[in-house]
């Protein structure tokens, strides 16, 4: 049994020229945006088989990546199952402001953000454990409530979301989160395998090399397999 998931990065929106601090403000697709996604699922077509195997869409409520997901479902005939818990982290007071901006502004909540990004919430916004703890239950139950037989998921998220669903299975520290590029239509390809005898490693293949390391985030005769390519059309 192999169930894979793709795992995407919403388009480019408005604005997005300028460094801003987005979190969970609620902004559109790009024109550039809507062509990247158009580029994303084109190639998803190359490589899924809808007639084959059962295809299952979710996404983010926010309207850049729900807007992707049904450029992408388009091309299937499926529309998005939207998962709140994967929307994007809310930088609270700081949304829509630039990295100097915060600076400035908040000196010292932006120098305690600094030395402790994992547990420092901004003002009326989430820390990156919080994001961490509603991103991976959703994972989970997602995975528990589609076990059984080979099928392909489509998850279309947010860099800061994609980047903690990967870390978690490369067993990688959060604080190395930033080290997985996520460009805009990023395809990352996540393989479920289930074998005997039972395995609990991860395999990455990149371009440039294969590793090997532990996992403990799914159950003990499960491998999975991540294609860290960072795709983009």
């Amino acid at each position: 049994m192999v169930k894979t998931l793709y795992l995407i990065r919403h388009g480019a929106t408005e604005g997005s020229e300028i460094k801003r601090y987005k979190g969970s403000m609620d902004l559109p697709l790009s024109e550039e945006g809507v062509r990247q996604i158009g580029r994303t699922a084109g190639s998803l077509c190359k490589w899924i088989d809808h007639s084959r195997r059962p295809l299952i869409l979710f996404s983010s409520p926010l309207i850049r990546a729900l807007r992707s997901a049904e450029i992408i479902g388009e091309r299937f005939g499926i529309r998005p199952v939207v998962i709140p818990e994967f929307r994007k982290r809310s930088f609270g007071i700081w949304e829509g402001m630039t990295f100097e901006e915060i600076g400035e502004r908040y000196p010292e909540e932006f120098r305690a953000w600094v030395e402790n990004p994992l547990l420092y919430s901004p003002p009326q916004g989430e820390s990156t454990m919080e994001v961490r703890e509603r991103v991976m239950t959703a994972l989970k139950r997602i995975l528990e409530d589609t076990v059984g037989g080979e099928k392909d998921l489509i998850i279309v998220a947010h860099g800061g979301v994609n980047r903690i669903i990967l870390a978690e299975l490369l067993s990688m520290p959060l604080e190395n989160i930033f080290r997985i590029e996520q460009d805009y239509g990023a395809i990352n390809i996540i393989e479920f395998q289930r074998r005997y005898p039972i395995s609990s490693k991860v395999t990455v293949t990149s371009p440039l090399s294969t590793v090997t390391s532990p996992l403990s985030t799914v159950d003990g005769d499960v491998t999975v397999v991540v294609r860290l390519m960072n795709y983009t059309g």
